[in-house]
């Protein structure tokens, strides 16, 4: 789709393009936006370097009006992606010239979406919602740009499906400025309880409460800038071996989605292809996914956020421990909390995966240390959330037990399919299903709700050499897969696989591999083109027994 109509080889590539600014921004600063680009690029308008930035992630912001001529403007885009290099965060970017086993084609540079804007020089530039059902309120942090005439006006107006629910202003003196609102109002029925939902988020009741936010000029009340938002009232936290949402026991039911496309790769076709996604997962009987080794488009999230699904958000993982590659993935990690904080549709943050750029996380107090950091760095920025610090195995502080395991036995293998029934039933007993520890050396279980977060993995033995994706692979009759049935069989072997995690009293959530077929990976519920592979409803029948 970038119309390039080849795989880049190189690790350098250069956009260049001419555009124009509307006459009537004249006078104000203009914002040039970039969602993401992987990996370091920089941005030169009319042949000045407005700025760089480091990460494939995350997004970044230029001001550009110093450097426009109000005529024919050009921009120039200069990045680098070393294509082979295992120290930066890649995720599931195979770092050989040919995709394999589960890991995939490359991509570079310019992946998400690219604007421009006027601003205010009094504005806002960040804002924070915490909300806190317990006492039904939610905290707004907001802070304005430097360049603010201060003392400003802001004007606070909070709506729930169409009505007002508080309407407010505050004299600010500063930029950092904070405002605690009673939403429920001490209602019974606005905040839910055992026999209602009320207006909290769930999967089931996707209720959002829309916010917008007025800057005013003290003096003469002019409006300086206006931004519209929303946030949800929801409370996740880990007790008693369960995961609850809003105080109530959440069982999760959850699709390992790597958000590749066929003819795009990381870059969903159209927005309407993340709601699509999202409908087909909820079709089946799926209440949230598990991102895997990429922190997807904003838009995902918001078509999480509207239409009710679960967001276990990771980072994209290096290969190689140094120093210098844990700074840059810390870095990153960090940015991404601060752009994706105020979704309620995550509910924990990942930030390992099955000790990939740790490889000696066992027993090595460094990549331990490391690990260590990530967790409780989260945690003093993020204290509505759960936090998994390696997802897989080998985990030190964590607020989940979570696990894989793709043990569960081909379909004749009768001794397996009850060693892994068993193994579920109690953490002692898990590794006999693992390819790792549990837990890294010296670190033990502390009652945390156990979750299956990688499991299943079943491909279709037909699709084993099929050549549909044969552009995308470098030898299509190869798929992947961990193990393998008939289509007819499938829905069985599902279900076989479902009951027994059904049957542990132990286990409190799972999340099946996968979503979608990717290349060579055919073990999707979806096939590469993002179309269902079995009868929906089917499947949302197995699932829905528990």
């Amino acid at each position: 789709m970038s119309g390039i109509g080849e795989k880049i080889k190189e690790n350098k590539v250069t956009y260049e393009r001419q555009f124009t600014v509307p006459q009537e921004w004249k006078g104000q600063e203009i914002y040039l936006h970039f969602g993401a680009v992987d990996y370091r690029c920089r941005v030169f308008i009319n042949d000045h370097c407005v700025g760089s930035h480091t990460g494939g992630q995350t997004p970044f912001t230029f001001p550009i009006a110093r450097f426009l001529n109000w005529k024919t403007e050009s921009i120039r885009v200069e990045v680098e992606d070393p294509l082979h290099d295992e120290s930066i965060p890649r995720g599931k970017q195979f770092w050989e010239d040919e995709s394999k086993f589960i890991w995939y084609t490359q991509s570079t540079g310019i992946w998400q979406s690219v604007w421009i804007e006027p601003v205010s020089e009094t504005r806002v530039e960040e804002i924070r919602f915490t909300p806190d059902i317990d006492r039904g309120t939610v905290k707004i942090d907001f802070c304005l740009s430097q360049t603010s005439a201060l003392p400003c006006a802001v004007e606070i107006e909070i709506f729930f499906e169409g009505k007002n629910v508080f309407a407010g202003n505050i004299i600010c003196d500063g930029v950092k400025n904070t405002l605690t609102v009673d939403v429920f109002k001490k209602k019974a029925m606005e905040g839910g309880a055992f026999h209602f939902t009320g207006n909290y988020w769930t999967p089931e009741n996707p209720v959002l409460y829309d916010a917008v936010l007025q800057v005013l000029s003290k003096d003469t009340g002019k409006l300086q800038d206006r931004v519209a938002c929303y946030f949800g009232m929801r409370k996740v936290h880990a007790e008693k071996g369960k995961i609850y949402l809003n105080n109530q026991p959440y069982y999760q039911k959850l699709l390992l989605d790597q958000g590749y496309w066929e003819n795009c790769l990381m870059t969903a076709p159209s927005d309407e292809a993340y709601k699509q996604d999202i409908i087909k997962a909820k079709k089946m009987g799926f209440n949230g996914c598990r991102k895997h080794e990429k922190v997807e488009d904003p838009r995902f999230l918001y078509w999480a956020d509207k239409l009710g699904f679960l967001v276990w958000e990771a980072m994209a993982s290096f290969w190689v421990y140094t120093e210098e590659s844990a700074q840059a993935f810390t870095r990153e990690w960090m940015d991404v909390i601060n752009r994706d904080y105020n979704h309620p549709c995550i509910i924990a943050w990942e930030m390992l995966n099955e000790s990939w750029g740790v490889p000696r996380i066992y027993d090595d107090p460094q990549q331990q240390a490391f690990a260590r950091s990530l967790y409780y760095m989260v945690k003093g920025l993020d204290q509505t959330r759960l936090v998994v610090s390696n997802d897989g195995w080998e985990m030190t502080e964590s607020d989940v037990c979570a696990v894989h395991s793709y043990k569960h036995g081909e379909k004749e293998d009768t001794r397996q399919h009850k060693v892994f029934a068993d193994s579920l039933k109690s953490v002692e007993q898990l590794e006999n299903i693992m390819e790792r520890s549990v837990y890294a050396k010296g670190v033990a279980y502390q009652g945390q709700p156990v979750v299956l977060t990688e499991c299943g993995g079943i491909a279709l033995a037909q699709d084993m050499k099929d050549t549909v994706y044969q552009d995308a692979v470098s030898d299509p009759t190869q798929g992947w897969g961990y193990t393998t049935i008939s289509s007819q069989g499938f829905l069985e072997e599902y279900g076989r696989l479902i009951r027994s995690i059904y049957d542990s009293p132990l286990v409190c959530g799972f999340c099946y591999t996968q979503l979608t077929d990717v290349e060579q990976e055919k073990n999707g519920l979806l096939n590469y083109r993002h179309e269902y592979k079995f009868d929906p409803d089917a499947i949302r029948k197995i699932n829905e027994q528990k």
